[in-house]
C-alpha cells in the first residue's frame, strides 16, 4: 500500500508508499428454459409459436435483458483500460513525480480520480491482489522522491512489498543507498490501514529500531492485478505497478 508517510531518519530510509482483496466476479448469462403446455392425450407436445417468436414474450425479454448486459460490461472494461493508459501516459515523462510541476500534479490527480471512480476491488484489504512486490512509478511525496538531494544521490527505484495475510509491509530503495524499512499494518476498514514502522535497515543490512512517532495511515483507492493507487494521511498520492506477485515480506 502506498503509504503517505514523510518520516525519514538519517540516513533516510525508503518511506512506506501509501499503502495487496478482491474477488473477481464471473458473470455469465443464465440459460432460459422454456416449458411448453401439452395435452395428456396428445402424441406430440403442442408448441405455442407465439411464445417463441413474439418480441413481446416474457422469455424473449428475459433473454434480451441478459444478453444486453455483456456489451455494457465489456464497455466498462474498455473504459477502465483507456483511463489507466491515460494515467500512465501522463506520468511517463515526470520521473516518478520529481519533474512534475504543480500543473502536472493537478492533471495527474484529476486522471487518478477518474481511475479511482472505476475501482474494481471495493475491499482491497481482503484481496490477494495486494500481495507481492510493487514498484513506485509516481508520487507527490518529496521525502520519497528526495528532491532536496542532488539527482545522483536520489534512489533510482523504490519498491514496496505487502503481505495481506501477515499484515506486513516493506519499503526498499535501490542505488545508491539500498535502505529498507518494515512496518506493521492495522486495518481501519476494508480500504484503509494504520502504518507503524518497526525497523529501518541502513544499506539493507544495519537494523535500527524506528521511533514510536514513525507511523501514519494509508488508503488504497484503486487495485487490480497490475496497478495500485493509494493516498496517504499527508495528502500525498502514490501510484504503483505490480512487478512480482510471488514476493513476500520477510518475517
Amino acid at each position: 500500500m502506498s503509504m503517505a508517510l514523510s518520516y525519514q531518519p538519517p540516513p533516510p530510509p525508503p518511506p512506506i508508499l501509501n499503502c495487496k482483496t478482491s474477488s473477481s466476479t464471473s458473470i455469465a448469462p443464465a440459460l432460459i428454459h422454456s416449458h411448453f403446455p401439452t395435452k395428456s392425450n396428445a402424441r406430440f407436445p403442442q408448441i405455442n409459436s407465439d411464445n417463441l417468436l413474439s418480441p413481446n414474450s416474457s422469455s424473449t425479454e428475459k433473454w434480451r435483458a441478459q444478453v444486453s448486459f455483456f456489451p455494457a460490461f465489456l464497455s466498462k472494461r474498455k473504459d477502465v483500460a483507456a483511463l489507466k493508459e491515460e494515467l500512465l501516459e501522463a506520468i511517463a515523462r515526470l520521473e516518478r513525480g520529481a519533474e512534475a510541476s504543480l500543473e502536472d500534479q493537478q492533471g495527474v490527480d484529476q486522471i487518478a480520480r477518474k481511475v479511482e471512480a472505476v475501482n474494481p476491488t471495493k475491499e482491497p484489504l481482503k484481496s490477494t491482489l495486494l500481495n507481492g512486490k510493487w514498484e513506485l512509478i509516481y508520487t507527490t511525496s518529496k521525502s520519497i522522491l528526495q528532491t532536496q538531494r542532488p539527482k545522483f544521490l536520489r534512489s533510482i527505484t523504490n519498491y514496496q512489498g505487502i503481505n495481506v495475510d501477515t499484515l506486513r509491509a516493506q519499503n526498499m530503495e535501490t542505488w545508491p543507498f539500498f535502505n529498507q524499512v518494515t512496518a506493521d499494518l492495522t486495518p481501519l476498514n476494508s480500504r484503509k490501514v494504520a502504518v507503524k514502522f518497526d525497523f529501518f535497515k541502513i544499506a539493507g543490512l544495519i537494523p535500527i529500531k524506528a521511533p514510536a512517532r514513525a507511523r501514519g495511515e494509508l488508503e488504497i483507492t484503486y487495485l487490480d492485478e497490475e496497478l495500485r493507487i493509494s493516498r496517504g494521511d499527508k495528502g500525498n498520492l502514490f501510484i504503483l505497478k505490480m512487478v512480482d506477485p510471488s514476493y513476500r515480506v520477510p518475517v
